[in-house]
């Protein structure tokens, strides 16, 4: 534990930059690229606007235009929060705020017929621990130009503290934020009739599990109905918690993708913080839900220097190149039926209803 709380200070030291302080930049050049990720946040403002780490009460609703820089490479987050030039940097180019739920609904139903047919579909995006309101909309921005995302982008932004000293904060925002994202989820069912996958991160899966299981319990079989499937890369969740989420549910949507990965500095930490083995997003074993229908897509092979190894599926070029090739999202996740054969190439192993994949570099030329 002294080693791990250790760890935690060093890496606090190197991250002293304050990312509530969004970068803005109204006028961007024609050379950028321009995506728009609506925002349904439960986080509140400060005096200049900013959201921070405070827990709203009632959630808000935006739609956000990023600006891609024409320097952009695939698994990057180009920033500066100090000199935030929008030929070199990620940055916010408008925040358009939506008339409450209504007006979300408005502007989601407008984006989604703006969209060819085969590609009206929703993704949410959930960000993890650690995470500010920009870190979420950029990386929402970014997962959709890099891997070629064909549908609307919504990402879902609870009031994490943006802070690697704030685990504890992040834990409880996570069940403040339960019945919010419960909400979301259903305004957006509700508004539309399209497809809905979900994309969580990091203690974001954890999220949500949660608030799929309050759903469940309220409204048995809603899940299966309402989504086209859930991937959970990295998930910060303890095995046996994670049991008991998906016990809740009378069946797992399909598909259901876990990325995991054995190299993951940020999971081997919280392992530690939480005097645990491992974290369901480093699980080396299938046998350990072998009683559930999940895939487990082991990137382990993928997290090399200079990756972001506890979102490696979104920052290792190399990965995004194969599942850009392989599947284009829609494919990659929705292809069959079962979630288990054909997802992604890989060397595959089946135990009983559980399968592993393990993905390797050589992958992408092989394809």
């Amino acid at each position: 534990m002294r080693r791990a709380l250790l760890m935690i200070t060093l890496f606090a030291l190197g991250a002293c930059t304050d990312r509530t302080d969004a970068p803005y930049v109204k006028d961007v050049p024609e050379s950028t690229t321009k995506t728009s990720v609506l925002t349904i946040t439960a986080r509140d403002r400060n005096g200049a606007g900013n959201f921070t780490s405070a827990r709203a009460e009632a959630p808000r609703y935006f739609n956000n235009t990023i600006s891609i820089p024409p320097i952009h490479k695939a698994g990057d987050i180009e920033l500066s929060y100090r000199e935030p030039d929008p030929e070199k940097v990620f940055v916010i180019a408008d925040q358009k705020p939506l008339s409450g739920a209504a007006g979300f609904t408005r502007e989601l139903r407008s984006a989604l017929t703006q969209k060819t047919k085969v590609n009206r579909e929703v993704v949410i995006y959930v960000h993890g621990y650690n995470s500010s309101y920009t870190d979420g909309v950029f990386r929402a921005a970014q997962l959709q130009n890099d891997l070629s995302v064909p549908g609307v982008m919504v990402n879902y932004s609870w009031p994490s503290a943006a802070n690697p000293l704030g685990y504890s904060h992040d834990r409880d925002s996570v069940l403040f934020a339960r019945d919010g994202f419960q909400d979301a989820l259903e305004l957006i069912r509700d508004s539309t009739d399209a497809p809905i996958l979900l994309v969580a991160h990091s203690m974001g899966a954890f999220l949500v599990m949660e608030g799929l299981r309050q759903i469940e319990i309220a409204n048995p079989g809603w899940s299966e109905k309402a989504l086209s499937g859930i991937v959970l890369v990295a998930p910060d969740i303890s095995l046996d918690v994670f049991r008991q989420q998906a016990s809740r549910f009378d069946s797992l949507p399909q598909p259901f993708a876990i990325f995991t990965s054995q190299k993951d500095p940020a999971l081997k930490l919280s392992a530690r913080v939480n005097a645990v083995d491992a974290r369901l997003g480093n699980l080396a074993d299938p046998l350990e839900l072998a009683d559930l229908p999940v895939t487990l897509i082991d990137v382990t092979q993928f997290s090399a220097r200079g990756v972001d190894r506890h979102f490696v599926p979104g920052t290792s070029p190399a990965l995004i190149a194969l599942l850009r090739r392989s599947l284009e999202i829609e494919t990659a996740f929705r292809s069959d039926a079962s979630g288990r054969s054909g997802l992604i190439p890989g060397a595959a192993i089946s135990v009983r209803k559980a399968t592993q994949l393990v993905l390797s570099p050589g992958l992408v030329r092989a394809n």
